[in-house]
């Protein structure tokens, strides 16, 4: 699976690259018929603390899976985000294997 991370009017972070990248790579190897993964960072400015936006879309056979979250920290939304998608794909794995 191809993973392209995007880092919007922020800099890039090494840190949260090789988070990501672990995270996807686990899902990559469950769900081997996913092709690419588009993940994007973006920070809002909020004055409630919850302005670090984490979204990722998965490509695959058949309609594309997205997953946006907001929280404290890049970290936090994208853990939140990636466990959206786990439930996406398992939800797509049952009805691949029902038909």
């Amino acid at each position: 699976m191809t993973i392209n991370i995007q880092y919007v009017k922020m800099p890039t972070s090494e840190a949260m690259n090789e988070y990501v990248e672990r995270k996807l790579q686990k899902i990559a190897v469950k769900y081997e018929w996913l092709i690419r993964a588009d993940v994007s960072f973006k920070m809002e400015n909020n004055v409630y603390g919850k302005g670090n936006i984490c979204e990722i879309e998965l490509s695959m056979p058949g309609p594309k899976v997205f997953a946006a979250s907001k929280a404290d920290t890049f970290e936090a939304a994208a853990k939140e985000t990636i466990s959206d998608l786990e439930k996406q794909l398992k939800k797509r794995k049952a009805k691949f294997t029902t038909h």
